[in-house]
Formats: C-alpha cells, sequence, structure tokens
C-alpha cells in the first residue's frame, strides 16, 4: 500500500476544523431559525442544534483582536469560530446557555452583534490607503464613517414605523438583507461590481509621467504591455526612450503604475468616490445582477467623508421605506423604475448616467412600448 504523501502544499482539508455537531450532521440539516438579531439555531435531522453568535468585525484585525476573538471562542465556544467572507466573525455554540454571556462579552468589547437576516452586513472592502497603492481613496476609513451612521441597521434597532417598529418582528428592519461594499479604485477587488450599494473610489486624470525616474526605474516594454486598452505608447522626449499617454484611451485603472512607480497616478485634488447599487450575487427571485450608477462623484473629504456617508444612508433610507419585503435594492429599481429611484432619492440624473460603451446599447431599452410607472 502506498503510503499517503505528506506536504505542505495548499491548506489543510476543511473538515479539520469544523465544530463535531456540523460533522456529525453534515448534508442532513432540517432548517434554521432566527433566535436574535446576529444569533441563528440550525437544527439537524438527529435533533441536534448549533448556535451561531455573528459579531462585526473591523477586517484589518491587530494581533491583539485576533488573540481576544481566540480567548472568546476558547471560553463560550469550545474555540470553535469562524469569518464570513464579509469579514463577520461567527462563534459556533453547542451550548444555548453560552449566547447571552458571550454576547455581552462582545459589546463589551466593542464589538456590535448582528448583521443576519434582513439587515447590513459587515462591509466588505479593500485595501485603501493603509496598503494598495493605487488607492483613488480608502477604504476601512470610509467604511468605519459609513457603518457608524448605519449602525443601527446592523444591530436590527433602526424604528421602522412602516414594518412593524424597532425590528419587533425579526428577521430586520430592512425589506431584505443588504450588502455593501467598497474598492478604493476600478481594480474593484471588493466585490463592488456585485453589492447591493457599492463606493468606488476613482481617478479622473491619467497618469502623469515623470520621465527621469521612467528611464531610471522602469522597462518600457514592460510598461507599454500593461495597458489594457492601449494608451501608453513609446515615445522620445528631451532625445530619449521614454513613453506618452493618449489621454482618450486612458481608462485610470493605474496598472502601469503597478509596474512602474514613474506612471503617478494619484491626484488630491482630482480624485473622488462614485456610488452603484443594484448588485447582487443570488439567483434567488431573480438572475445576478451587475451594480450601476448612482452618483458619478463624490470628494474624498477624509477623515469622516460626509458626502459619501450621508449620500448612502439616504438610498438606504429610502429603500427601507418604499420595497417590499424580502425586495433586493436592485430588484426595487427595477419595479419601480429608475426614473423614480432618481426622484425619491434625490439624485440628480446627468449625462455620466448615460453608459457610452460600444456594447451597451445591447441592455438598453430599445422597444417603442411605454412602461407606466407603478
Amino acid at each position: 500500500m502506498t503510503p499517503q504523501r505528506i506536504t505542505d502544499i495548499g491548506p489543510p482539508h476543511y473538515e479539520k476544523f469544523l465544530h463535531p455537531v456540523i460533522k456529525h450532521n453534515y448534508g442532513h440539516w432540517l432548517y434554521h431559525e432566527t433566535l436574535a438579531p446576529g444569533v441563528l439555531c440550525h437544527v439537524a435531522e438527529s435533533g441536534e442544534r448549533i448556535y451561531t453568535v455573528r459579531a462585526g468585525s473591523p477586517r484589518l484585525l491587530s494581533v491583539s483582536t485576533i488573540r481576544r476573538f481566540a480567548d472568546l471562542a476558547d471560553k463560550y465556544s469550545g474555540g470553535y469560530l469562524r469569518f464570513t467572507s464579509r469579514h463577520n466573525i461567527e462563534f459556533l455554540l453547542d451550548d444555548a446557555s453560552n449566547i447571552e454571556p458571550l454576547k455581552r462579552a462582545l459589546s463589551e468589547a466593542g464589538f456590535p452583534v448582528g448583521g443576519t437576516n434582513n439587515s447590513i452586513s459587515n462591509v466588505v472592502h479593500t485595501q485603501g490607503w493603509i496598503h494598495c497603492h493605487s488607492a483613488a481613496t480608502d477604504a476601512s476609513g470610509i467604511v468605519k464613517a459609513l457603518m457608524d451612521e448605519l449602525y443601527p441597521y446592523f444591530t436590527c434597532k433602526k424604528n421602522m414605523p412602516d414594518q412593524g417598529g424597532a425590528c419587533s418582528s425579526l428577521p430586520g428592519s430592512l425589506p431584505a438583507k443588504l450588502r455593501v461594499a467598497v474598492a478604493c479604485c476600478v481594480n474593484m477587488c471588493g466585490a463592488v461590481h456585485c453589492s447591493d450599494i457599492a463606493i468606488l473610489g476613482i481617478h479622473r486624470k491619467p497618469p502623469q509621467i515623470r520621465h527621469d525616474a521612467l528611464r531610471k526605474g522602469c522597462e518600457i516594454p514592460t510598461l507599454i504591455a500593461s495597458c489594457p486598452t492601449g494608451a501608453i505608447r513609446p515615445a522620445v522626449v528631451d532625445g530619449k526612450r521614454t513613453v506618452d499617454v493618449a489621454e482618450e484611451q486612458c481608462m485610470y485603472c493605474s496598472n502601469c503604475f503597478t509596474v512602474c512607480a514613474a506612471m503617478q497616478m494619484n491626484d488630491p485634488e482630482n480624485d473622488g468616490l462614485s456610488i452603484w447599487v443594484g448588485g447582487k450575487v443570488s439567483n434567488a427571485r431573480s438572475e445576478p445582477k451587475f451594480s450601476k450608477l448612482a452618483i458619478p462623484f463624490l470628494p474624498n473629504n477624509p477623515p469622516r467623508w460626509p458626502e459619501v456617508v450621508s449620500a448612502v444612508a439616504n438610498i438606504v433610507d429610502v429603500y427601507a421605506r418604499h420595497a417590499r419585503r424580502f425586495e433586493r435594492l436592485g430588484e426595487w429599481t427595477e419595479r419601480v423604475g429608475w426614473p423614480r429611484f432618481f426622484e425619491l432619492t434625490g439624485i440628480p440624473f446627468t449625462r455620466y448616467h448615460i453608459d457610452d460603451f460600444r456594447y451597451a446599447g445591447l441592455s438598453f431599452a430599445r422597444s417603442t412600448h411605454m412602461r407606466l410607472r407603478p
């Protein structure tokens, strides 16, 4: 018999880290229910129960914070915890008596419990200024300022008179789950193309070329090849080889800056943010959707980004008041029509909302039929 190969290539198998109740009942679950905001109970065919307590995390975690989470898991959930794809932390418990003590401990440590069912989950975001070289804005700073405003929608304590008061009937204070994402540039490593509300950092000027630095530290063929639109061309300046940028072809993606630091993209006066709405990954009730432009530009005003926070909070509040139960934001806008969306939110419609991409016409309403507003 050939011995099993031992290797350190790739991650260990996930079964090694499953809670015993989950492993024992894998694929044999009857139902789940919401016990409180941020607290779920899954019931298996065997009758066993597993409880989940979800809390928000700041995503960028210090070693001391991770150790605090580990200590809480050791004390209340037998050491079992996991992070969701949107940076929530979930503790997996088989003893219901530990739920309330764990919630109190998380609250005292500053981590809110919530984000389940029809609520705002933790905001997924990119690196921003803390790490990314091509960022047009910060990421974690915007998320902090935004969730300070939207915190009641995470903990399900937002007073919604048309939907039964302060979350009196679970699963939440919103018509459906709401996914928010932030990406600090158009490379969009933060899932902003398919979230209900997305904040996208944008550059508005082509790279400023530092020719002396380019000749000393960059490979011109590699730099030219890095541009997805072919906007970078070879050139001669002061009798020396360098490059030039065709501004009308530049899409401000910062790919060139990735391979050559002399192609400076950051611009404190012209960089800013845009707001996109209506995306979703789920195929429940309707097909997955890409986000669509709502606000083409907002200024970059750290450390609290008041214009961005106000704009997103306004969209969330309008959606919460007008959408039907279980209707995602994109489904609501398609039902009422985009003109009605702009009317209700008070967002001005501009020429920048008209997609001039060469294939955009394939998605336009091109028939002569008129659609009446509901």
